[in-house]
């Protein structure tokens, strides 16, 4: 097998390989907006399955972007390199590099300007506080990932408690504040046993600590991806190149 035919089938199992993943990812995204009944039922038979788990009902439209992303890319990089198409090629290569480009621009800013990236998200604070007393306990999406968010994080709105002041779920259940903020109390979390007893911080708090924590675990991971991607890109220049050179 020469050099061609080798890169040709590495090619085309690496982007199946991508191609069955984006396509499960799709599916579980489908299903999960279009028959979310059968995936409650589903996840009701898990033994000892958390009630939070529902709401993975919520990632739904993020799953079906990234599953419709990489079934893409998967699909142009295998047929483009079995039937030696130059424009799938190009195609690849080109939707590769975008997604490479905006990795490296998201390092950059992560890892370069923190301090201004997290005044940034500070800016932006503004915006989910508005989400939360506009929608929570009123939008079931928004609600839901909220609580989800809250438990799986331990952590109270996005800054506090006080950002579910004024929302749907506070007016409508007597000013008193969603069970997440009061995680050492049985009963009501009303704004005494807020004040009082063990307080959640915010979520915004408990991201940027994780961040902070697992930066060189996410760097790594991160550059690993890169790695990935550029040999991808390589091959899927080499390929082109030598497609375009046998065709002239």
């Amino acid at each position: 097998m020469g050099c061609f035919e080798f890169l040709k089938v590495t090619m085309f199992l690496f982007n199946g390989i991508i191609f069955l993943a984006g396509a499960a990812i799709l599916g579980v995204g489908i299903w999960v907006k279009v028959d979310s009944g059968s995936v409650l039922g589903f996840l009701g038979k898990i033994e000892d399955a958390p009630s939070e788990l529902s709401q993975v009902l919520n990632v739904g439209y993020l799953l079906i972007a990234i599953g419709a992303l990489l079934l893409v890319i998967g699909f142009l990089g295998c047929c483009g390199a079995m039937k030696e198409s130059k424009c799938m090629l190009l195609l690849f290569f080109i939707i590769v590099l975008l997604v490479f480009i905006a990795e490296v621009a998201g390092a950059v800013v992560i890892l370069v300007f923190r301090p201004l990236a997290e005044e940034l998200l500070q800016k932006l604070s503004k915006a989910a506080v508005s989400n939360i007393k506009k929608d929570y306990g009123k939008n079931q999406d928004i609600t839901g990932l909220w609580n989800t968010t809250m438990t799986g994080l331990h952590c109270c709105g996005f800054h506090n408690s006080s950002d579910f002041v004024g929302s749907p779920y506070y007016v409508d259940h007597d000013d008193q504040f969603p069970p997440q903020c009061c995680p050492d109390t049985t009963s009501s979390c009303n704004q005494t046993n807020a004040d009082t007893g063990k307080i959640n911080p915010g979520c915004f708090q408990k991201i940027w600590d994780l961040i902070n924590s697992n930066t060189l675990v996410i760097v790594g991971v991160a550059l690993g991806i890169a790695v990935l991607e550029i040999c991808a890109m390589v091959v899927s220049m080499v390929l082109y190149c030598r497609i375009k050179s046998l065709s002239a």
